[in-house]
C-alpha cells in the first residue's frame, strides 16, 4: 500500500533496541522531544511573553467575557471630565 523509501528505512534501522523493544524503541525519543517542547513553552520568551503568559491572558479574557455575557459583571464607564 505505502511505498517505503530506502533512506527512511535505513535511518529507522539505525535506532537501537529493535530486538528487545520492537516498535516501542522510539518512545524515549518522543518522550524527550515532548519534554524539550514543554521546557521551551515555559522558559523561552518571544518578545515579552512565553506561551503560558499568552495562555493565562486569553483564559482570563474568556472568563471575563463569560461573566459579561452572564450579566454578573457590569461595565462601569469612567466619569467624564
Amino acid at each position: 500500500m505505502f511505498k517505503r523509501s530506502r533512506n527512511v528505512q535505513y535511518l529507522l534501522s539505525l535506532v537501537p533496541g529493535k530486538q528487545r523493544l520492537g516498535p516501542y524503541r522510539f518512545l524515549p525519543l518522543f518522550f524527550c522531544m515532548g519534554g524539550a517542547m514543554e521546557w521551551i513553552m515555559i522558559n523561552v520568551r518571544i518578545g515579552r511573553e512565553t506561551f503560558y503568559d499568552v495562555y493565562r491572558r486569553k483564559q482570563s479574557e474568556r472568563g471575563y467575557q463569560q461573566k459579561l455575557d452572564d450579566g454578573s459583571v457590569d461595565l462601569i464607564e469612567p466619569a467624564a471630565k
